[in-house]
């Protein structure tokens, strides 16, 4: 699922009081927005999979570094289900489904190739290929999904991620500057941001 964070209706009692801390430090206001949205959207998805009430749903992170709200999401109701969420200014997207999930989204510089970027995060193979900043962002939102699946690491973009066997990529454009990459274990397709009655 994706969209803009205010297609994301749901109410914020939803979030934990870890998330709901997080959101507060935000300096501006549609950075806090982006990132509750997605927090949100990632209940609503896995709701759909789980065909339950999001509400019921609690989204919990854990880090043995940062601690608590960092680290690779997981729902304490359904462990054992894959999800993950990302924001960028403007857009945020979840995913959700048996097995590693990984979901990234970025927005595509204006300009030329951004040939310093490139050289860190590209493959050789990868790098010879790419000319512009919407290939360089394809290539990125895969691999911030790999990582978010526990596979790859920041300090390894450019050694790998060029391989995907084994794996199902579902790729997507928002708007002319928006990509976004999701990589499963099973085969995924989108689905719309569900219309909450009531309340929410």
């Amino acid at each position: 699922m994706g969209g803009r964070p205010d297609e994301v209706r749901a109410p914020e009692d939803w979030l934990t009081e870890v998330e709901k801390e997080r959101a507060a430090r935000f300096l501006y206001e549609h950075d806090r927005a982006s990132f509750v949205a997605a927090h949100l959207l990632v209940r609503l998805c896995a709701a759909a999979v789980l065909e339950t009430d999001p509400a019921g749903l609690t989204l919990l992170q854990v880090c043995d570094l940062h601690g608590p709200g960092h680290g690779r999401p997981y729902l304490e109701q359904a462990p054992e289900l894959g999800v993950s969420f990302s924001h960028t200014r403007g857009y945020v997207c979840a995913a959700a489904g048996p097995g590693k999930v990984g979901v990234d989204a970025e927005r595509v510089r204006p300009g030329p190739l951004d040939t310093m970027l490139a050289d860190r995060v590209l493959t050789p193979r990868e790098r010879a290929l790419v000319t512009g900043n919407d290939e360089l962002m394809r290539h990125w939102t895969r691999k911030e999904a790999l990582i978010k699946r526990g596979e790859l690491t920041l300090d390894r973009l450019g050694d790998g991620g060029d391989d995907l066997t084994g794996r199902h990529l579902l790729e997507w454009s928002a708007g002319p500057d928006i990509r976004v990459a999701v990589v499963t274990d099973a085969p995924a397709g989108r689905a719309p941001i569900p219309e909450l009655g009531g309340d929410g």
